[in-house]
């Protein structure tokens, strides 16, 4: 085997930005997402940087100047170090990189001036593409928080409220409350004037109250039976093999 160079750096993997050795990777992009329009924005993030480039070096500056302006005036973005730890987002912020911690907001700096500017400088997107495309990510996001939410409702009525009466006791009244909660959420959600504040009622309703509201679901998984709770718990998911029963044995017959 011909002699190979191996970088000598770890490859991030806390890094948005890794640096794999002969390419870099983004590994930003959510379980569920569609590639497409992350790499249309990378590749016009990178054309128009390479076309500012070429326009310097073009009209005589040198090559090794122009490379050397941009990374130093960009340095602050290249960090190393662990980017999950708290203390490193705050310096980090505090050094000036961008950061937008909520998905609903992000979505929201498509149509931002600056966004709209560069991608109809490189003839990509209008600033109306930009608005509808804006408008059905946070609908997409909407959308699936409604039914999650709604899937929540059924599970408390259908499953751990009978439960709860079922064994005589249980936080009934709790949950009772909480369907209530999540009803009124998703009819504010409903009466909302735009995408984006559907959006952000959806985002509070599933970060923060179906959170909670799971702690209630939670407390009553704990103290109810097992022959009385009707939901697959995570002991049957994982280990399926060992809580599979036949047709006759799940029927009683």
């Amino acid at each position: 085997i011909l002699p190979f160079q191996v970088p000598a750096e770890d490859r991030n993997r806390t890094s948005p930005f890794p640096y794999g050795g002969a390419r870099f990777e983004f590994r930003a992009v959510g379980s569920s997402q569609n590639v497409s329009l992350v790499n249309t924005v990378l590749n016009t993030i990178v054309a128009e940087k390479f076309a500012e480039f070429a326009d310097k070096i073009e009209a005589g500056a040198n090559a090794a100047d122009v490379a050397r302006e941009a990374l130093k005036k960009h340095w602050k973005v290249v960090f190393n170090g662990n980017n999950y730890d708290e203390a490193n987002q705050k310096m980090l912020t505090e050094r000036g990189v961008w950061r937008i911690d909520s998905g609903v907001d992000a979505i929201a700096r498509l149509t931002a001036e600056k966004n709209v500017a560069l991608f109809e400088k490189m003839g990509v997107f209008t600033g109306e593409e930009l608005a509808s495309r804006q408008d059905v990510l946070h609908d997409h996001y909407t959308g699936t928080v409604e039914m999650e939410a709604s899937c929540l409702v059924d599970m408390i009525n259908q499953h751990i409220i009978p439960s709860c009466k079922e064994a005589g006791y249980g936080p009934v009244a709790e949950l009772e409350a909480a369907v209530t909660t999540l009803k009124s959420a998703l009819a504010e959600i409903h009466h909302a004037d735009s995408s984006m504040a559907k959006a952000q009622l959806a985002r509070k309703l599933r970060l923060e109250t179906m959170i909670d509201i799971r702690g209630v679901c939670d407390s009553a998984e704990e103290i109810i039976p097992a022959n009385l709770w009707t939901l697959a718990t995570y002991k049957e998911l994982l280990f399926l093999d060992q809580h599979t029963s036949t047709e006759q044995e799940y029927l009683g017959v």
